[in-house]
C-alpha cells in the first residue's frame, strides 16, 4: 500500500487522472481502518501455522513416566497424571498428531484422472447379463455418458428391468451380444429397442448402495394443470420413456429422486414413464410470456425497452396476481363418496348460472339451499327481511368487510350487496349442500376444508349457438330483455377469460348450448360424488 501511495504523489500528468479523484484514493488508502485492514490481511497471509512436533502422544507417555513418582507426595503433579490419563485429552492428542502428519491426506488419483470408469475396476468385476424381451417391448431404462461410457442413468419403477433387479443404476454397458456399444445412448437405446428374444450385456457394476424405495412417494398422487407430450419435449432424455398425460389426470408418483425427472404412472394402471418435476416445469413455465389478452407485439418485430412494474398485493388486484400464478401441479388424495359442503357454479354473467342453481333448489329443497346476500339499501314496501335480502346498516356492514366476514362484496347505485360466510355455514349446518353462484376470484378463498367445494364452470357455448339461444327464448316470450351482438360476444369472451384464468379450481365442465341437457349433466355429477370415490387436494383430508 505505501508503494501505491508514492506512485499517487508521482503520477505523470499524462494518464488524465483528476487531482480530486486522487486526493479521495489517498484519502481512503491513508485511512486508519483500510490500514488496519491491510495489516489484519498481510498477517493472514505470511503467518502459515505448523505443528511444533507430531509425536505428542509419546511425550505425553514421557511426562506420566517422570511424575508417576512425584504424583503420591504432590498434589500438583497427581491433578497433572489425571489430566493426561483422561481419554479426551489422550484422543485430542492423537487427532492432533495426525493432523499435523497428515496422515489424513487421501491418496492422490492425478494419474488416474484421464482413465475411464471401467478400466478403474478390476477384471473380476464384469458380469454378463442375460434379459428375455419381446420386439417393441420397452425396458425402462435410460443411459447416459459418463467418461466415455455409457451409464444406466435410471430404471423406471415396474419395468422389466425394475422387476428382474439384474441392472441398477451406475452401472457400465460394454457390449450387447459381443458388440461394443460405443458412446451414443440414442444408438445402444435403438439396439435394445429394435432386438427380441435373448440379449445378453456385458456390464461393469456401480457396487453402489441401492437406495431403499422413497416411501415418501409411494402415497403421492398428482393432479397435473397442463397437458404433456413427451414427443415434443426437447428436453427429456429419452422420449419413449416419457409418460403422455392430459390435464385433469390423476398421476400416481413412483420416484422423484431426480430433482427434474418424476417417475409416474395412471391410477388404473399402464405403464411408467418420466414426466418433468415441478421444478423443470416451473422454470420452463417462469420463461414463457403470457399474452392472453392479445395486446402483445408481432412475431419477428423488436419491442422497445420497457420500464418494470412493480405491484403491491392488493384484494382489488387479486385477478391480475392470479393471472401471473404458475399451476403446475395439486397433490390429492383418494376419498370415499361424501356429499360437498358447498356446489360453486362459476361462470359469465348471463350463461345461465342462477336458473340452473334455481331448478336444482326447487327439484330438492331438502338436500340443497343457498345464501340469502346482505345488503346496505333500506327495504322496499313489499320486501320482508330475510327473504330475498337480509336488510343491515352500511355502518355495520362496512364493519363486517373490514372483519372478513364476506365472501364477496360490491357496491351498486350506492348501496352495498355481499354474501356472508355465516350464512353459507348456516346452510350447511342444516344438512344441505350451499349452492353458489360468485365470481370467480372467492376460488381462493372457497376452495379449503372449511367449505368443500364442488365447482362446475358453465361455459358459455360458441357464438352462433348463443344468439340462437337467446333468439328462442325472447320469441317465447321467457324473457324481454334484448341483448345486442356486443353483448352477446362479450358474453363469450368472458367466458374463455374465466376458463384461461382459473380452470385449474374446475372439478367439472359444462357447456350451455342447452338448458336442459346442461341441468341433467348437472344433476349427474352431484349424483355421481355420493356414489364414486373422488380425489380432493390432501389438505382437505391432513
Amino acid at each position: 500500500m505505501q508503494q501505491v501511495l508514492d506512485n499517487l504523489k508521482e503520477l505523470p500528468p499524462s494518464t488524465g487522472a483528476k487531482d480530486i479523484d486522487l486526493i479521495f484514493l489517498r484519502g481512503i488508502m491513508e485511512s486508519p481502518i483500510v490500514r488496519s485492514l491491510a495489516k489484519a490481511h498481510e498477517r493472514l497471509e505470511d503467518v502459515k501455522l505448523e505443528a511444533v512436533r507430531k509425536d505428542n502422544v509419546e511425550l505425553v507417555g514421557e511426562i506420566l513416566s517422570d511424575i508417576s513418582g512425584l504424583s503420591v507426595h504432590n498434589d500438583s503433579a497427581a491433578e497433572l497424571s489425571k489430566i493426561l490419563k483422561e481419554p479426551h485429552f489422550q484422543s485430542l492428542i492423537e487427532a492432533h498428531d495426525k493432523v499435523a502428519a497428515k496422515s489424513y491426506a487421501p491418496q492422490s488419483t492425478a494419474n488416474n484422472t484421464n482413465m475411464s470408469s471401467a478400466a478403474l475396476m478390476p477384471a473380476d468385476t464384469v458380469r454378463m447379463i442375460s434379459i428375455q424381451k419381446k420386439a417393441g417391448e420397452p425396458l425402462g431404462v435410460t443411459f447416459r455418458v459418463e467418461n466415455g461410457d455409457l451409464v444406466i442413468a435410471r430404471i423406471l419403477h415396474g419395468s422389466m428391468i425394475d422387476r428382474q433387479g439384474m441392472l441398477h443404476a451406475g452401472d457400465v454397458i460394454r457390449e450387447m451380444n459381443g458388440r461394443e456399444v460405443g458412446g451414443d445412448p440414442k444408438a445402444l437405446q435403438q439396439m435394445l429397442k429394435d432386438s427380441s428374444g435373448s440379449i445378453t450385456l456385458k456390464i461393469f457394476p456401480s457396487y453402489r448402495d441401492t437406495p431403499p424405495p422413497a416411501q415418501s412417494c409411494i402415497h403421492v398422487y398428482l393432479r397435473p394443470h397442463f397437458n404433456y407430450n413427451p414427443d415434443t419435449d426437447n428436453l427429456i432424455p429419452c422420449k419413449e420413456a416419457g409418460l403422455a398425460f392430459s390435464k385433469g389426470e390423476i398421476l400416481h408418483i413412483v420416484n422423484r429422486e431426480d430433482p427434474n425427472w418424476w417417475q409416474a404412472c395412471g391410477v388404473v394402471g399402464g405403464k411408467t414413464g418420466l414426466i418433468p418435476s415441478q421444478y423443470l416445469e416451473e422454470k420452463r413455465k417462469a420463461f414463457v410470456r403470457r399474452d392472453l389478452d392479445g395486446s402483445g407485439i408481432l412475431c419477428g418485430t423488436i419491442a422497445g425497452k420497457r420500464k418494470k412494474k412493480k405491484m403491491m398485493y392488493l384484494t382489488a388486484k387479486n385477478a391480475e396476481f392470479d393471472r401471473h400464478e404458475l399451476q403446475i401441479y395439486e397433490e390429492v388424495a383418494r376419498m370415499p363418496p361424501f356429499q360437498r359442503k358447498t356446489l360453486v357454479l362459476i361462470g359469465a354473467q348471463g350463461v345461465g348460472r342462477r336458473s340452473l342453481k334455481n331448478r336444482l333448489i326447487v327439484l330438492n329443497p331438502l338436500r340443497f339451499g343457498t345464501t340469502v346476500p346482505f345488503t346496505s339499501r333500506r327495504p322496499r314496501e313489499e320486501e320482508k327481511d330475510g327473504q330475498s335480502y337480509c336488510f343491515v346498516s352500511r355502518t355495520e356492514m362496512e364493519t363486517d368487510v373490514k372483519g372478513g366476514r364476506y365472501l364477496e362484496h360490491g357496491e351498486y347505485d350506492g348501496n352495498l350487496y355481499g354474501t356472508k360466510i355465516d350464512s353459507i355455514h348456516e346452510v350447511v349446518r342444516a344438512g344441505r349442500t350451499c349452492i353458489l353462484d360468485v365470481n370467480p376470484q372467492a376460488l381462493k378463498v372457497l376452495r379449503t376444508s372449511e367449505f368443500m367445494p364442488f365447482v362446475v364452470f358453465i361455459a358459455a357455448p360458441e357464438l352462433d349457438t348463443l344468439r340462437a339461444m337467446h333468439k328462442a327464448v325472447v320469441d317465447a316470450g321467457i324473457t324481454t330483455k334484448l341483448l345486442t351482438e356486443t353483448d352477446l360476444k362479450k358474453t363469450v369472451d368472458e367466458s374463455a377469460r374465466i376458463k384461461r384464468a382459473y380452470s385449474h379450481y374446475f372439478d367439472f365442465t359444462i357447456v350451455n348450448d342447452n338448458l336442459d341437457k346442461a341441468f341433467e349433466k348437472l344433476q349427474a355429477a352431484v349424483e355421481q360424488l355420493s356414489s364414486e370415490p373422488q380425489w380432493v387436494p390432501v389438505n382437505w383430508v391432513y
